[in-house]
């Protein structure tokens, strides 16, 4: 089971931003901050982290499992309004499995940023 991820961000300021009105659909918020770190979650423990360092972390793709589609679909409008690049718009990826809908958005640092539910009823 994963506890957390990190990412390493150019721009922490722009990153959090990105994330905070990304992630504010699917229940997540800015639970706790360092000097350079902003640890983000739903409920009451910090799963995503990001952090300003070098090396930028790029090309990673994390999938944020979703309680239903509409939510998916607020995520994937959410990330574009706040700055994320589309990558795969809300839908089913039928090649995945029958019921998998998700939708993909690259963030500031080049990272694709996914919602997803696997629910057939979502």
């Amino acid at each position: 089971m994963i506890d957390h991820a990190v990412l390493r961000v150019k721009d922490l300021g722009k990153s959090r931003r990105f994330y905070v009105a990304a992630l504010a659909p699917m229940g997540y918020r800015v639970l706790k901050e360092f000097p350079g770190f902003v640890g983000l979650g739903a409920g009451d423990k910090t799963d995503i982290w990001i952090g300003q360092a070098e090396p930028t972390t790029t090309g990673v793709h994390l999938a944020i499992a979703s309680r239903d589609r509409r939510t998916v679909d607020a995520f994937h409008a959410a990330a574009l309004k706040a700055g994320g690049k589309e990558n795969g718009a809300p839908g089913v990826r039928a090649h995945y499995h029958p019921h998998y809908y998700g939708a993909f958005v690259i963030d500031p640092d080049g990272n694709n940023i996914e919602a997803v539910c696997h629910d057939a009823n979502g």
